[in-house]
């Protein structure tokens, strides 16, 4: 694919990405891209990180800075998760 494509403004302002550039960019259902308007009538399209892919990129980087693997996290949990059922439900 060229620098350059065109593209159609459909039903409700809608617009549709060649399959070319959503492979090439790894772009799914339901991204979010935010669209700049330039002000000459140009607009720039760029990928916008959700607050969950920023969150889910900064503890990936927590848990290989403490050498934690996710199998320890979830250990963990199972081990809370039994000491707080025991501390409230658990019949003496």
């Amino acid at each position: 694919m060229s620098l350059s494509t065109t593209i159609q403004i459909r039903s409700k302002g809608s617009l549709t990405l060649p399959v070319e550039l959503r492979r090439k960019y790894q772009f799914n259902d339901g991204d979010v891209l935010r669209l700049i308007d330039l002000g000459d009538g140009s607009f720039l399209i760029t990928p916008q990180a959700t607050t969950v892919d920023r969150l889910g990129d900064r503890i990936a980087e927590m848990m290989a800075e403490q050498d934690v693997s996710l199998e320890d996290i979830l250990e963990a949990l199972d081990q809370e998760r039994q000491q707080y059922y025991q501390e409230r439900y658990a019949r003496p």
